[in-house]
């Protein structure tokens, strides 16, 4: 067993990238488009099998969400580029303490925001923009998903970890699991069951409880590489902090998405009514697809990344990051001239309702004619990440979102009314990339120096 898991480690070091990145991106983009795409289904169910309206609704509860994510990520996220590092030092003793204080401090961070979410939930969902037409449809959808928070962040946290760790196909057959119950569940509880929006958050619920047992039962399995073992429960601030430290950017990016939807939705309301939230809704879930297959690569990444980084092997470590940027690149660019050219037809998956119709199709054209620069966007920010540069990774994340889109959103609107929200998503997207661009040069320079000053690995 020993000898599996020093090959299973080896690999990273020394298999040819091209096709270490493709066996560590596959399975990562194959379970989280998985889940994506069930998503996308479940919002084509809910917008066909309850209406318009429902979708609007749906909209409202995306930055809720969002902050259960941004907790989920924090650790998720944080543990599984950790892991990497330490692994790629030798150090498996320290890998497991970073798995026995992941698991605690994920129990605490649920307990907390699903009794705020419980108490507050209506004054929480007025605040992101729920109108008196969808507040009925949000508050249905988030009542019956509360317990499924935890569970979906127990699952994603800790998948995360199993394929940093060395297990990228079972970490994908996890969200294959998930996804696939989800969308047998679905229609049953929208279509035979009738029981509207909240069937789709009890089948979510239930599936995503089946993936976390599965999940659970492979860190409790003693065979697996890093596994759960006592004494490594207590939580320790010097374990911690690294694993927030790295965790920190994807979070901020999360909580930071609350406010930003929480000005979307209401800007767009106070110009397009309900009408435009669920056009919003639709937007975010297309664009949600293609951002979930640029996290996948970037998930298939970071352990090659993340272990490199640590055995010092710094021209395995750029080789990995241009082919990823090529990828992500290639992928945007390609879902940015569909949204061009046959932007009805997207739109025509979630509903027949002509005004909807006619808000999503505007919208998409605007919102993503500079879209093709995303995927370089997030892969460098996944690229700090990876190398446990936190607080460029954080300042990355937050410059399209925080620096640029919600001055535009405040700005733009009153000189073009919803228009000027739908052009701020390009005109941000522009200036982040330029923040990119530099902060790229600068750590690159970094990397070369390194390297320069680091005997050869053999």
């Amino acid at each position: 067993m020993k000898k599996s898991h020093d090959n299973r480690l080896a690999e990273l070091e020394r298999e040819p990238v091209g096709r270490l990145l493709w066996k560590y991106s596959l399975p990562a983009v194959v379970g989280i488009m998985v889940m994506s795409v069930y998503n996308v289904i479940d919002r084509i169910f809910i917008g066909q099998g309850v209406g318009p309206d429902a979708i609007a609704g749906l909209a409202i509860t995306f930055p809720v969400m969002n902050v259960s994510a941004a907790f989920g990520v924090l650790i998720g996220v944080g543990a599984g580029a950790r892991e990497s590092i330490v692994l790629g030092q030798g150090d498996k003793r320290a890998a497991e303490e970073i798995l026995g204080n992941s698991i605690v401090m994920t129990l605490l961070f649920g307990t907390a925001y699903i009794a705020l979410f419980a108490l507050y939930l209506d004054p929480i969902l007025r605040l992101f923009g729920a109108s008196d037409t969808s507040l009925p449809y949000a508050h249905d959808f988030m009542l019956w998903m509360l317990p499924g928070l935890l569970i979906n962040n127990i699952t994603y946290s800790f998948n995360n970890v199993m394929r940093a760790t060395g297990y990228p196909t079972k970490a994908m057959v996890t969200m294959f699991i998930g996804a696939g119950l989800n969308v047998a569940l679905a229609p049953i509880a929208i279509f035979v069951l009738h029981w509207g929006i909240k069937g789709a958050a009890i089948a979510t619920d239930i599936s995503m409880g089946v993936s976390a047992v599965f999940v659970m039962h492979h860190f409790f399995d003693k065979r697996s590489l890093i596994h759960f073992m006592p004494g490594t429960y207590r939580l320790r601030w010097d374990v911690l902090k690294p694993i927030m430290a790295i965790g920190a950017a994807p979070c901020i990016v999360n909580t930071a998405g609350c406010v930003v939807n929480a000005v979307i939705n209401n800007t767009v309301y106070n110009y397009g009514g309900d009408s435009g939230v669920a056009a919003i809704g639709i937007f975010t879930a297309t664009t949600g697809l293609i951002v979930s297959f640029i996290i996948g690569v970037c998930q298939g990444m970071q352990p090659i990344v993340g272990y490199n980084y640590g055995a010092c092997r710094f021209d395995r470590l750029k080789r990995t990051f241009w082919y990823t940027t090529g990828v992500c690149t290639l992928v945007c660019a390609l879902f940015s001239i569909a949204c061009q050219v046959i932007p009805l037809p997207i739109s025509r998956m979630f509903t027949s309702h002509g005004p909807l119709l006619a808000a999503s199709e505007h919208a998409l054209r605007l919102t993503t004619w500079m879209f093709w620069v995303v995927g370089f966007q997030i892969v460098i920010t996944n690229f700090f990440q990876s190398l446990g540069e936190a607080t460029k990774s954080i300042f990355m994340s937050l410059s399209r979102q925080v620096l640029f889109l919600l001055p535009l959103l405040f700005t733009l609107p009153g000189l073009w009314d919803l228009n000027g929200v739908w052009l701020s998503f390009p005109i941000s997207d522009f200036f982040a990339t330029v923040v990119a661009v530099v902060l790229l040069v600068v750590e690159m320079r970094k990397i070369t120096r390194l390297r320069q000053a680091t005997p050869l690995q053999p």
